[in-house]
């Protein structure tokens, strides 16, 4: 019979958080996987864990991933650690996960903390839609740019993981494309000195002139508000005729009744505007 692989989060900073069903599963597991282990090692020394550990990480996660498909397809029941928080969250461990359940082994998750959503929930900013992004891209500038111009659009709250000698560049690209807004800036989470700061981009920017970024940062951005982005379309439509943007849509294949409630809609007016607009316009031709 094939073994199992667990998930298993573990703390992101204070050690308390350590799960008893974590802790037991990382006790009676065959091996650990973990993303670096002189990392992991002080882990499992600090619960008394002494488990074989071998390292899955990012430079070997194809390869290494069959390995340790072929020892659980031997029975061996492996858990799978990242350095900090729940495995295959911005980790290689996603990929490890895809190639088991495409060889029918089984895969459990773990629950316990994670980064993300802990920083969502101490934000002040909309818990209720949210996206996670987690780390920009870096070296390839094209597609950096790409995914900005989408976070540009988007309305739900934007999580995304940072470095702090990427932080600047970051919050600078950030600012340049999505204009200012609202976020929130948290480090060293459940640690002594974690720290929460609420801001703006541009008011981040101001504090890093003189402020040294320190740790690794998740940041918490508002999106871009659906009256924004309501004012932005109505802004464009209103240098359109009602004409010419009743035209745009009936060329489409829409009949003229559904056209005037589209329009009413883009221009935020009501459909009765549009049709007295028309009459009025037919009385003056005709």
């Amino acid at each position: 019979m094939a073994g199992i692989l667990y998930l298993c989060a573990t703390p992101i900073g204070n050690l308390k958080d350590m799960t008893p069903r974590v802790r037991e599963t990382l006790e009676t597991a065959d091996l650990i996987a973990a993303e670096d282990t002189r990392n992991s090692i002080k882990l499992l020394n600090h619960f008394g864990i002494q488990t074989p550990m071998t390292s899955y990480h990012e430079y070997n996660k194809v390869e290494k991933a069959y390995d340790l498909i072929n020892k659980l397809q031997a029975g061996k029941n492996i858990a799978l650690i990242t350095d900090a928080g729940t495995p295959a969250i911005s980790d290689p461990g996603e990929v490890l996960v895809k190639m088991c359940q495409e060889a029918g082994i089984t895969v459990t998750s773990l629950p316990g903390p994670a980064a993300c959503i802990t920083a969502l929930t101490l934000s002040g900013l909309s818990t209720r839609r949210f996206c996670f992004e987690g780390f920009l891209p870096f070296d390839d500038k094209k597609e950096k740019k790409a995914v900005l111009e989408e976070l540009k659009e988007e309305s739900r709250t934007i999580i995304l993981y940072e470095a702090p000698h990427h932080l600047i560049r970051t919050l600078e690209c950030l600012y340049e494309e999505l204009g200012n807004r609202r976020i929130t800036l948290c480090r060293e989470l459940t640690k002594k000195f974690e720290t929460v700061m609420p801001t703006t981009l541009e008011d981040a920017l101001h504090y890093y002139e003189s402020e040294a970024p320190r740790g690794e940062y998740v940041l918490v951005l508002e999106g871009k508000s659906r009256a924004e982005k309501q004012q932005e379309k109505e802004e464009i439509f209103s240098r359109m005729s009602i004409e010419e943007h009743m035209k745009s849509y009936e060329d489409q294949g829409i009949d003229r009744k559904e056209a005037m409630k589209l329009v009413a809609k883009d221009r935020g007016i009501s459909k009765r505007d549009v049709y007295q607009y028309f009459i009025k316009n037919v009385e003056r031709s005709s």
